[in-house]
């Protein structure tokens, strides 16, 4: 039987009953909340962002830490510098001398002894050349065997041996004494000392030790980033980056970079050719030009940690809801099409029909 709506009213209790005022609301609410998440979908744009981590180093390697090593094998004499004490290039930091404290006085005598041995065998070659000479000259008029000329010529050739000798000994001891005279470490470049090696003042030290790290404190700063290799495809040197310093306080939205806050600007200055062990490409981050400067060196010191976020292409939200859950890379879909219709067309070949035609022309 159909229903019809006025029997209704043969039915008092049923009649009397309304739908509670909460449920209603919470029913306007859900139908409203979908439709403004369908809008947002479908209308509101998002700006794709590639993720990585890092810290801010120095874009002039010479910039960046340098270590003061020893140069000769001792132990620490002296220290002339302290911790966070500012140093200019030249200056002391260290010295090591040689565990025999007279060595240096025993080379001296040493050189001076090989000295007067080359100056006795250049006297001694300079003397059986005149024999050499004379002999043979006696040997011309038939005064002298053969014998006696050959004995000359093999004294000067050990006179020269002995000389050649000499000399490399002297060569020996001019090395040990140039590296002796390196005991005194200095600074390589201006800074301010980071560290020292506290240990080597009572300890053997060897050539290559580390003896202190001297920081530079004016460097031109950069961000090193490493990014997943999905990602690496749509990064290209040029690119803005959003950057999120360690200490600074921010607000990041990635998709939306102009409602954060607390973020810095920079753009990709170079890549990588060839991934890290774990897989990450490492991208070195600039200042971006035309835009606010990073924090000074006060708050962000080469070493801070950084996050980055590398700006892709403006897409819905909708688009980019579906890409992360389906773990697509960024411009999935997009950079095929846009790379295929940037590819150059091949020349299309005459047929020979045509190549016919041409020469029938020209006849």
């Amino acid at each position: 039987m159909p229903y019809k709506p006025d029997r209704i009213a043969h039915f008092p209790t049923l009649a009397g009953m309304h739908a509670p005022r909460v449920a209603t609301a919470l029913a306007w609410m859900l139908v409203l909340g979908i439709a403004i998440a369908v809008a947002i979908m479908l209308l509101v744009p998002w700006v794709q962002t590639a993720n990585g981590t890092g810290q801010v180093v120095a874009l002039d390697p010479g910039d960046r830490q340098q270590q003061v090593t020893a140069l000769v094998p001792g132990k620490v004499d002296r220290w002339y510098v302290q911790d966070g004490q500012h140093v200019e290039r030249g200056d002391p930091i260290a010295r090591v001398v040689d565990l025999d404290p007279d060595l240096l006085s025993r080379l001296a005598a040493e050189r001076a002894q090989v000295l007067a041995e080359i100056a006795a065998v250049q006297q001694s070659r300079a003397v059986a050349g005149i024999d050499v000479a004379r002999t043979g000259q006696l040997l011309a008029e038939g005064l002298a065997a053969r014998r006696d000329y050959e004995q000359t010529q093999i004294k000067v050739a050990d006179a020269g041996a002995k000389l050649a000798e000499a000399r490399a000994k002297l060569n020996r001891i001019d090395i040990q004494l140039n590296r002796q005279s390196a005991q005194l470490v200095r600074a390589p470049r201006d800074g301010r000392v980071q560290q020292l090696n506290a240990a080597s003042g009572s300890a053997l030290v060897s050539p290559g030790t580390v003896l202190a790290v001297i920081a530079p404190e004016r460097v031109e700063r950069a961000v090193e980033l490493y990014v997943d290799g999905r990602d690496m495809p749509v990064i290209r040197p040029g690119r803005p980056v959003r950057l999120e310093f360690e200490g600074w306080p921010a607000i990041q939205f990635s998709g939306w970079p102009s409602v954060a806050q607390g973020m810095f600007d920079g753009r990709v200055r170079m890549i990588d050719p060839n991934a890290a062990p774990d897989g990450t490409f490492r991208i070195l981050v600039e200042p971006r030009p035309g835009k606010p400067g990073w924090p000074t060196d006060a708050f962000v010191r080469p070493g801070g940690k950084v996050r980055g976020w590398v700006q892709g292409e403006t897409v819905r939200v909708g688009y980019e809801i579906w890409r992360q859950l389906n773990d697509f890379p960024l411009e999935f879909g997009r950079r095929g099409a846009a790379a295929l219709n940037a590819q150059p067309k091949a020349p299309v070949k005459a047929s020979a029909d045509d190549a016919a035609k041409d020469e029938g022309g020209k006849k």
